[in-house]
């Protein structure tokens, strides 16, 4: 069985890269989506959805809001676990669903690495 593949999804090419830096130090397989519309049209695609594992929100997705896409995810993909990272406006209540965990700002990429893991381990074992 391949790696999970974990998609981040940042519109800020900075933040986009200091993430998918510290994740693939721990994480094999890490890719990056523009905005959420990219990220959407990446699931459409069964190779790639077969393999994903986690979705990460980072701190800037443009297009549709945030909320609104992470609705979307659960819509084509109820499993999949979804972390969101707060954002200035963010309220976690609008990411109370089940597999979507919302990490408030500031937070540290030690806390992302170890969140990440659990979500991976538990999306693993609910596929067993």
């Amino acid at each position: 069985m391949p790696m999970a593949t974990i998609l981040v999804v940042d519109d800020e090419p900075l933040q986009a890269l200091l993430m998918l830096s510290f994740l693939g130090r721990r994480f094999a397989e890490v890719r990056r989506a523009a905005d959420a519309a990219e990220a959407l049209c990446l699931i459409e695609q069964p190779e790639f959805a077969q393999n994903l594992g986690l979705v990460i929100s980072g701190n800037h997705t443009r297009g549709i809001g945030r909320a609104a896409f992470v609705a979307e995810l659960r819509t084509r993909m109820p499993d999949l676990p979804v972390l969101v990272l707060g954002a200035p406006g963010d309220a976690p209540a609008d990411y109370s669903s089940e597999h979507v965990a919302f990490l408030a700002k500031p937070v540290t990429a030690e806390k992302i690495l170890d969140l990440s893991s659990q979500l991976l381990a538990d999306r693993k074992k609910a596929l067993v």
